[in-house]
């Protein structure tokens, strides 16, 4: 389910995590391991501005241009079918074309692209697959109380959103 964006933004977290500890690691008083703790520090400032990036869609610190806000993930959730086909599920549709208008669709994907990677995982494995709170704390190795804490901020910025 995450797109390339949210897959990137991750590997770049971890990673900011790993140099943090690293650095933390070496000495402070010790002249020698200075050089390494700028350098270090150097780094997770950079990775920091990446991840900015990602999560924005556009460079860090500029003051001109669109300001989209997570544009990566909207072109992402907008290719991609991420509602269940509910034609089966229906006794008596009468040869009718279901479909999302344009700027309902819009509004979804703005909704759920304001949700990060585990809230919009465990809100869609949720809600429209009608998987279990269990099931999905099982599906990702979490525990069932992180789940419901996702599915509950995530239905807070529906909320916030439709309102």
């Amino acid at each position: 389910m995450p797109n390339w964006a949210d897959k990137l933004i991750q590997e770049y977290s971890d990673g900011k995590k790993d140099l943090k500890n690293l650095r933390n690691k070496l000495y402070n008083n010790n002249p020698e391991s200075e050089t390494d703790r700028k350098l270090i520090s150097d780094m997770i400032d950079d990775t920091e501005f990446v991840i900015q990036w990602l999560e924005t869609g556009r460079q860090p610190g500029l003051m001109r241009g669109v300001d989209k806000r997570s544009i990566y993930q909207k072109r992402y959730l907008e290719s991609m079918d991420i509602l269940p086909d509910i034609t089966d599920q229906l006794d008596d549709i009468n040869d009718r074309k279901l479909y999302i208008p344009q700027e309902q669709k819009k509004a979804l994907i703005s909704i759920l692209s304001s949700f990060s990677l585990r809230e919009r995982q465990c809100y869609i494995l949720h809600v429209a697959q009608g998987m279990s709170m269990q099931e999905i704390a099982d599906e990702f190795g979490l525990k069932k109380r992180t789940v419901q804490q996702y599915i509950e901020r995530a239905r807070k910025k529906v909320e916030q959103r439709v309102s």
